[in-house]
Order: structure tokens, then sequence, then C-alpha cells
């Protein structure tokens, strides 16, 4: 039996090593993929003039919002475990949550906001407990966890033995920065395997298309559900795919595209009905700008998010209204609330996770801001990261923004902002984080 066990381990070993070996080949595919082959026959005008931001030092101001930034992971951190809250003071994560600190924690280290002595420690203690979270049915990790236990539990941080399912686009997220450690930090590459063994990442990919799995509608068990929508699909597969992986059906746009015009742009949304497929088809800032920082976009997804960007700025010539919009945590119910630039068939829509109008509680987020900032050289990006820039708590962190109606600020405090703010000065400093060395 030990012997059968090391033979799978070691053939596991092999594929994720192999996968690699081919990354190179699929990094440059993902640069170049051919238009007809991710839009179909759509018209689509690829000459667009975008006033990219060009690499450079941080100013002394940007060096202290990253060191602002910080503060939320210090005072977050777990030291039994090695993971960080996703909400200020609230011991529950999530992949995606625990995604945004290790990507802040990377960009803290390419920044010198910590030491090189720190970052190890906290890099290989998160890892070695993401080789030991217990998995649904054993195979990939739960929607959430508490931080201080590693229990797996439901989005109420109540415990659940068997948990509530696995999310793909989480997880297609957190193998971003595993990516970047075997690129760039090859010290760390027995740890990333050490995950990659535990997780069978196999299990939620089913002919290149994402599976999440949730608990099954009839009898006990999960069932698998197809996962993303454009924009969340496309980024959460580009990890996958430089594992190796056959992703080419999520990454491709065509199957669900339709373009519609909002503030005199066309952006990209998805055609799913939401009442057919049960989810919702949320355009916001938050996939676009993580592609971007993280991959430095390809020749499809650069030119829809300066498009997703333009409509925001096209809102605020129009109405007056700042606009920086994405999914954030709120400081009171339902305490997330999705702040859409299309969503379920209505432009500048604001929903809960139930699809309840939530247009009272939308914001300028803090994250779309300084994301907006880090990769625009425009006037209007400048505008939003002037009226975020003093959004924060210097011992907590960067707030999640500011509400239109009345200009209160957005109190609440999260590793998902607070990672992408740190995102963002890396990526104005060094460019793209996931950047394998060919120029």
């Amino acid at each position: 039996m030990e012997f059968k066990k090391a033979m799978v381990n070691a053939r596991h070993h092999f594929v994720f090593i192999g996968g690699l070996a081919t990354a190179l080949v699929i990094a440059f595919t993902i640069e170049t993929r051919d238009f007809n082959q991710v839009l179909g026959n759509l018209t689509f005008e690829t000459s667009e003039s975008i006033p990219l931001r060009e690499s450079r030092i941080l100013t002394e101001e940007e060096y202290l919002w990253a060191t602002t930034a910080w503060e939320y992971f210090d005072n977050n951190y777990q030291q039994n475990t090695g993971l960080v809250n996703s909400v200020d003071g609230y011991p529950s994560t999530t992949m995606w949550d625990t995604a945004s600190y290790l990507m802040g924690l990377i960009s803290a280290e390419k920044l010198n906001v910590i030491s090189d002595g720190e970052f190890s420690l906290r890099m290989q203690k998160a890892l070695h407990t993401l080789a030991q979270l217990p998995l649904i049915e054993g195979k990939l990790p739960n929607k959430a966890y508490n931080t201080q236990t590693l229990e797996m539990v439901d989005y109420s941080n109540t415990p659940t033995p068997k948990g509530i399912g696995w999310s793909a686009i989480d997880i297609g997220r957190i193998l971003v920065p595993l990516n970047i450690m075997i690129w760039q930090y090859p010290q760390f590459n027995k740890h990333v395997n050490d995950v990659l063994m535990h997780w069978n990442v196999s299990e939620m990919i089913d002919q290149g298309y994402l599976y999440g799995s949730r608990p099954a509608s009839k009898g006990d068990g999960f069932e698998l559900v197809q996962e993303g929508r454009i924009g969340y699909e496309e980024y959460a597969s580009k990890a996958l795919s430089l594992m190796g992986r056959d992703v080419f059906n999520a990454m491709k746009y065509i199957d669900y595209l339709e373009l519609i015009t909002i503030d005199g742009v066309e952006i990209p949304t998805d055609r799913r009905d939401p009442a057919k497929f049960h989810a919702h088809n949320y355009v916001v800032s938050e996939s676009y700008i993580l592609d971007a920082l993280e991959f430095g976009s390809d020749s499809v997804s650069k030119i829809f998010a300066y498009r997703v960007y333009k409509a925001q700025q096209n809102r605020y010539d129009r109405t007056g209204i700042l606009t920086a919009v994405s999914e954030d945590n709120v400081d009171e119910a339902p305490y997330f609330v999705y702040n859409t630039v299309f969503s379920d068939g209505k432009e500048w829509n604001a929903i809960s996770d139930a699809g309840e109008d939530m247009s009272h509680l939308k914001t300028l987020s803090t994250k779309a801001a300084f994301g907006w900032y880090a990769l625009y050289d425009t006037p209007y990006a400048s505008l939003l990261v002037d009226e975020a820039k003093d959004l924060f708590d210097d011992k907590k962190g960067w707030y999640s923004g500011r509400y239109e109606d009345d200009g209160r600020i957005n109190t609440a405090i999260t590793a998902n902002t607070n990672g992408i703010v740190l995102e963002s000065l890396a990526y104005i400093q060094n460019g793209s984080l996931l950047s394998v060395g060919v120029k």
C-alpha cells in the first residue's frame, strides 16, 4: 500500500513538473491567441489606444500606502496556522482571500515592506498549512475555513465537517501565487508541490470548463456545477493553463460573449441567463484588474479591461459621480454587494448575492481605484486614487470604499482590498507580478 501511494504521488509530481515544462509555450499562446478562436466572427476593433502606465519607482506617499495595506495582514495573521482573516478580526477565510494574502505577501516582499526573513517564514507556514487542509471528499479545498482551527466551515464560520463544496474560481486564483512561487522563488518548489499533491485539481476541470461543487440537491454528497462568467472565468483559467491543464473552453470568450453599449462603450457581458443558469453575470472591475496586474493581460482582455474602465470614466463625465465599481464587503447588511457596470440585464446595477437591489450601497471601491490607477496613466485614474487615498486607518489598513449616496466611508476592512492595494503598488514598480522572465 505504501509503495502504491508513493507511485501515485510520484505520478502527480511528474505530471505537475511536466505541466510546468510546457508553461512557457502556453504563456505565448495566452498572449497571442487568435481572435477567431476566442471571439468567433464577432466584429472587434483591436487598435484602440490604451494609455498604459510605465513602470517606475514608487513615490514616498505610494510607499506609505503599501505599508498601510500591510498593517491589515500584520493585525489579522494567525500564528498557529499561518493564515489571515478575510475580514478584520473575523477568524475565517476563503481560498480567494488566502490568495489575496499570498499576493499581498509577495508584493510586500517585492516592495521591501517586509524583510526576506519574514517573507520566508510566513510563506513557508502558509504553504505547509495549505498542504494539510481537510478537503471536500478528499479532493479540493472547501469554500471556507476557520483560520484558527482549520476546520471546514460555512460562511457564518460554523463548523461543517463535510464542507459546503469548493469554488473553482477561488482555487484558480490561489494557483496564481503558487505559480509565482515556482517561477520566482524556487526554494519553495517542494512546498508548492506538497500543496498540489494534496489537492486533486483535475476534479474541477471537465472538457476544458471549470466546475465548482455544492451539496447535492437530492441525497447526500456533492454535485458539480459549471462555474465562472466572462471576466472571472478566463482569469481563473490562466494559472491552470500555465500548469499545462486543458482549460481552453474556459479561456475563450465566444460561447457566451455579448457586447453591450454602456455610456458609449461596448463592454463584454455574459449572455447566460441568471434565471436559467442560477448564477449572476456580473461585470465588475476586479477580474480585469487582477488579470492585468498578475498576468499582464492578453490581447483580448487588455482591450476588455480598458473598455470596462472607460465606461466608468464616461459615467463620471455624465453624472459627476466618481465611479470605480467592484464587488465589496460593506459595513451593514447584507455585508457583501456586487456593484457592477452591468448585471442581470441592468447597467450600473448593485445587487446582493441573492439578486436583491442594493443601489443604496453603491460605493467607490478602494481596490478598484488603486487598480485602475496602477494600470492607466490618465487624469481620471489619478482622480480615483485622489479620492481613495484617505480611506484608511493607519493602524488597521484600507477601508473598502466610500458610499455614493452620502459620502460615508464604507468601514469594512478586508484581506482582498488590502491585498489588491499592495498588488497595484507592486505592479507600478515592477510590472505584472507573474513574470517568467520571457521577453
